[in-house]
């Protein structure tokens, strides 16, 4: 099967930038106490394995790792994974795509989607809802952050390389039908104001969305 052209885009630029955005993004939590309080709320909130879907350097699998959650980290982009893998050698990361992740069925009890759905076209956003659906055991939840809006953005630099990569906004009223007729239920929503100029223009949305149905009791 051809790989659709967004997946290429943002493999070719992550894979370009990784080393750089690694250095620029590490202590950014630091900085973001929202960020901060909505990954510790899906930390006491989620059991089972999570995987961190779209997770870059790793630096939330990472902390995650650090409040007891067990979480595992998959990325379009080689030399993303290999700077998780060096960066945080306690937690395992390969190679996937959110498309098609290489996982049972209804096996995880949590997933991750930190600012990556951001480079899927809003058009694709039901195939990606679907496969995180499937992946979840029921009751198992789904975080999401992003940037809000409703436009897209082109971006031909950044992090000190040439690339090009295309950045959706999204309109969480939208997401959260998406994700209800994915068969996901709404738990948490939250939006904040940019914390800093330099790495945000617009306001950030946070979502956890719990998929439907009974948790096992084996």
């Amino acid at each position: 099967m051809t790989e659709p052209d967004f997946l290429t885009m943002a493999r070719t630029a992550y894979d370009t930038v990784a080393h750089s955005y690694a250095d620029l993004a590490r202590d950014l939590l630091a900085e973001i106490p929202a960020d901060r309080a909505v990954l510790g709320l899906f930390a006491e909130l989620v059991s089972g394995p999570v995987v961190d879907i779209g997770c870059g350097p790793g630096r939330i699998s990472g902390h995650l790792k650090r409040l007891g959650v067990d979480v595992s980290g998959v990325d379009l982009s080689p030399e993303m994974v290999a700077v998780a893998r060096r960066e945080h050698p306690d937690v395992r990361f390969e190679v996937g795509s959110m498309l098609d992740l290489d996982l049972p069925d209804g096996s995880l009890g949590g997933a991750l989607a930190w600012y990556s759905v951001i480079h899927v076209p809003w058009e694709e956003h039901p195939a990606v809802f679907a496969e995180f659906h499937r992946v979840l055991a029921p009751g198992g939840l789904l975080l999401m952050a992003f940037q809000v809006g409703d436009e897209v953005r082109r971006y031909e630099q950044g992090y000190g390389h040439d690339i090009l990569l295309d950045v959706y906004r999204l309109n969480p009223d939208r997401v959260l039908g998406q994700l209800a007729e994915a068969g996901f239920e709404p738990h948490t929503r939250l939006e904040r104001q940019p914390a800093d100029p330099k790495w945000e223009k617009t306001p950030q949305g946070y979502l956890i969305v719990r998929k439907i149905g009974q948790p096992s009791q084996t």
